[in-house]
């Protein structure tokens, strides 16, 4: 399905009646809706399923972020598709599944729209706090010349492939058939100052960059993106479920995409040390805040796949289809599991 809301073309993967339990996916960053279709093909299908391109990934027109408002912009696109009656009948509030960078936009989403989400999935979302010291300027310039030049290959650890086989998964080979339309959907990622990564910034302080104004890695950055507070103090709190794998290289106390973390590996020179510069514990932080949300009214679970990576839907898609099928039919039953913290699962694969 094609829509033009706010004045951009979108496209959005649809399946199921229009009237059918409603689940909104929300992608993550360097990827589109293409990358739910592993898991759409388990779910029922009388659901209704919407899982929209964000700008500038897939086939949605690649208008430029602003990022000095966070992830406003793509929660903002995302509360104008949700008013279309094209997308869910009025006043329909969808279960909402978000990867990565995804729930950080579905964060936003919530507390700019909290009458419109009934619960929330977030799958390796990044922390509540942001992501990424020093912005766009982080980005590995070799990744991105490969990203624009739709490099298919595996020559280099920075071959888009070599990124989705090693840190989107733990396990290569559980991307199996798929690789190639995973693949597809990472290549999709619109590149420049305005979309992936962003305008990079100059700073006197290491690493010597900063998060500038513009672009999804900038969006993401602690700078614009801390939305703590607010979604503790969201009114109804809808039920919250934490889905992340305990081997996540990118989402973690310990990722490979800190630059802090790797400056205290000695990876990156001249970290000025622990004192000035701390490793961002992103999963601490997160399960802090959800604590934060669970004594202000709300309520989470927490659900930790052991030898998983950032995309437990992919290496785990039997299981994380059982999960937001469980989700979608406490919903509808006005049930919630109560508040889990740590709760670890390690059932077999696919």
């Amino acid at each position: 399905m094609e829509l033009t809301v706010r004045g951009l073309r979108h496209n959005l993967l649809v399946r199921g009646p229009v009237d059918g339990p409603p689940v909104l996916l929300i992608h993550g960053n360097c990827s589109s809706a293409a990358f739910w279709e592993p898991l759409v093909r388990l779910l029922p299908e009388h659901w209704r399923i919407v899982a929209p391109d964000l700008r500038g990934y897939g086939s949605t027109d690649a208008a430029p972020v602003d990022a000095t408002r966070g992830l406003r912009d793509f929660a903002d696109d995302l509360a104008a598709l949700l008013d279309a009656q094209e997308v869910f009948p009025a006043g329909t509030r969808p279960v909402v599944v978000a990867h990565s960078m995804g729930g950080g936009v579905a964060m936003q989403l919530l507390i700019d729209a909290p009458e419109r989400i009934a619960a929330l999935l977030l799958e390796a979302p990044l922390s509540p706090y942001g992501f990424g010291l020093g912005g766009a300027g982080a980005a590995n310039p070799d990744f991105v010349a490969r990203l624009e030049a739709g490099d298919r290959g595996d020559d280099s650890p920075a071959c888009p492939r070599t990124i989705l086989r090693t840190y989107y998964v733990a396990d290569p080979a559980s991307l199996g058939a798929d690789e190639e339309l995973l693949l597809d959907a990472v290549l999709s990622t619109a590149t420049g100052e305005g979309n992936y990564p962003g305008d990079a910034v100059a700073c006197d302080d290491w690493p010597g960059m900063g998060a500038g104004r513009r672009g999804v890695l900038n969006a993401m950055a602690p700078q614009w993106f801390d939305v703590a507070d607010d979604l503790v103090a969201v009114p109804g709190k809808p039920h919250v479920t934490w889905v992340r794998g305990a081997a996540d290289q990118i989402v973690s106390d310990t990722s490979l995409f800190d630059l802090a973390y790797l400056g205290k590996l000695g990876a990156v020179p001249g970290w000025p040390g622990e004192e000035l510069c701390p490793p961002q514990p992103m999963v601490t932080e997160t399960r802090a805040v959800l604590d934060r949300y669970t004594e202000a009214g709300g309520s989470y679970e927490e659900i930790v796949y052991e030898g998983v990576g950032h995309s437990p839907h992919i290496e785990r898609t039997a299981d994380f289809a059982a999960i937001v099928t469980r989700v979608v039919a406490d919903t509808a039953a006005g049930s919630v599991t109560g508040s889990v913290t740590g709760a670890a699962a390690d059932a077999p694969g696919r």
